[in-house]
């Protein structure tokens, strides 16, 4: 399989000129910066590094915390994070990292990934999240290199598709050296597919820095005083039109409501509008920083990484990727701002959270828009959940401790 694997990324080889040309065009690649896919650097490396594979924004801002503890240990003179998304590269950029750099994640060629662990001389090598390249982890095996897979999460859809090539699966997670499942579905999964070594450390999603929860103080925050605010956060394709049409129910028992809606691909942001302008709201973008007045209904947020400056202004949130049959978005980053959480049924994705959030009355699923206004009404004016938030934080640090100190076992 692993012959058919090699001549099907080939093949993309060859054709990755064309397919970052139309990519740049539609700026999904770095002008500038592309050629890192194929190994082409600047500068060359000349010591070990420690080094984190992570996707995109979600998986990169879930290691932040990670790479900023680890920065600390003496022993480590350099990190290395790789990403493949331009939006990933720019969140990195706003980092003030000492030891750690940003470089994009190459093809899974044979050729290309044996260069990359040449340059790079990574002592031990973690993916984050569901990250699977059997190149890479076949070479890093060959080189005798420690491969962690942290805050591992496998869908059921992930799985199935995995065991159709079953022998292949098996060929590729019995080379990582150990895995930390973020719940007990993945370690399940896992097993089957062959990884030998799991240690169950917790999902390090629930760590945060603690915030002061003061929306009265800064500058930001004074337009947003007279309003009440419900948040409507990482939201997908469709889910808009419910928040509109829940916006509208809950304006005609409070007259200063102003939504706040954060979309999960902000790329849409002009699409969005065209749909909410259907239902003649008025709609302002955050990027324009246009001043609000009481006629504005949505605030869009259309930029990357302020998301909490949003929840630290209201005490309920919706969060997406649950109407829509995606498996929810992470709710902890609004649950720990202090904010009650409404979702809809489909929270696969974070089924363990979601029933420590219920378990704790901070969420409330449903997709009827009639029971989403009765909920926000219910909450809008309750204080915040404070004594509530402190536990996700104590359970946060926790798991966060527990994951650095099985990564620091594999660095000499």
């Amino acid at each position: 399989m692993f012959f058919v694997y090699g001549i099907l990324t080939n093949v993309l080889f060859l054709l990755s000129p064309l397919i970052f040309f139309f990519r740049i065009l539609k700026k999904k690649e770095d002008l500038y910066r592309f050629q890192e896919k194929y190994c082409i650097y600047s500068k060359r490396n000349f010591q070990k590094t420690i080094w984190f594979h992570a996707v995109s924004v979600g998986e990169l801002m879930s290691i932040i915390p990670v790479i900023n503890k680890l920065e600390k240990n003496k022993k480590i003179k350099k990190i290395i994070v790789t990403s493949s998304t331009t939006s990933s590269a720019k969140v990195f950029k706003r980092q003030k990292f000492k030891k750690t750099i940003h470089k994009f994640f190459p093809l899974d060629t044979n050729f290309l990934t044996k260069k990359f662990i040449n340059i790079w001389k990574p002592e031990v090598a973690i993916f984050v999240d569901s990250e699977i390249w059997p190149n890479m982890i076949k070479n890093l095996n060959k080189k005798q290199i420690p491969i962690i897979l942290l805050n591992a999460r496998l869908t059921k859809s992930s799985f199935e598709k995995w065991l159709i090539v079953k022998s292949f699966a098996k060929e590729i997670f019995g080379q990582i050296s150990i895995a930390l499942p973020q719940n007990i579905e993945t370690k399940k999964y896992l097993k089957i597919l062959g990884i030998k070594k799991m240690i169950s450390a917790g999902n390090i999603k629930y760590f945060g820095e603690k915030i002061l929860l003061d929306n009265k103080s800064s500058k930001f925050s004074k337009q947003f005083k007279k309003f009440k605010i419900l948040c409507a956060g990482s939201t997908h394709n469709s889910e808009e039109i419910l928040i509109a049409k829940l916006h509208i129910e809950l304006k005609k028992i409070l007259p200063n409501l102003l939504t706040v809606l954060i979309p999960r691909h902000i790329n849409r942001s002009e699409n969005i509008i065209n749909d909410l302008n259907k239902f003649k709201l008025n709609v302002v973008k955050h990027s324009t920083k246009q001043k609000i007045s009481k006629k504005t209904d949505i605030y869009l947020v259309d930029t990357f990484g302020e998301t909490k400056n949003f929840y630290n202004l209201s005490n309920i949130a919706f969060l997406g990727g649950s109407i829509v049959n995606h498996g929810g978005q992470n709710p902890l980053e609004a649950a720990r701002l202090g904010n009650y959480i409404i979702n809809g049924p489909n929270i696969d994705n974070f089924t363990e959270i979601y029933n420590y959030l219920k378990i704790n009355k901070m969420s409330y699923t449903t997709s009827n828009i009639l029971k989403m206004r009765d909920i926000v009404l219910s909450k809008i004016n309750k204080k915040r959940p404070l004594s509530k938030r402190k536990k996700i934080f104590d359970n946060g640090n926790k798991i966060l401790d527990n994951n650095i100190r099985i990564i620091e076992k594999y660095i000499q």
